[in-house]
């Protein structure tokens, strides 16, 4: 589970800095100062989950607390940049899905 999550958070967050740089460049031209700050954590929180999907294959507590802060950064966003909704619960999601992958004992090991 732990390779799909960092295949699945590596994917998403190149999307979501896409979207951000874009509705960063769009709202600098707009002159919406809001909406490009929001644009600019949108960034971060872009960042974070890509680092996350990074860390996920070897250091999957690392990657929690990476897709952990990426929601955190999401929250200020999400009022001038509605997106950040989504991609903060992704974030959580997959923070979840190594949690969950955490707790599973591999086959053909003994207690």
């Amino acid at each position: 589970m732990k390779v799909a999550v960092g295949i699945i958070g590596i994917t998403l967050s190149m999307i979501a800095f896409l979207q951000s740089c874009t509705v960063g460049g769009l709202s600098n031209i707009a002159g919406e100062e809001a909406v490009a700050g929001a644009a600019a954590l949108g960034g971060l929180t872009a960042f974070f989950m890509f680092l996350g999907g990074a860390f996920s294959f070897g250091l999957p507590g690392v990657a929690r607390v990476l897709f952990a802060l990426a929601f955190l950064v999401s929250i200020p966003a999400r009022k001038d940049f509605p997106d950040m909704w989504v991609w903060g619960i992704v974030s959580a999601l997959l923070g979840c899905l190594l949690w969950f992958a955490r707790s599973k004992k591999p086959k053909g090991t003994e207690t």
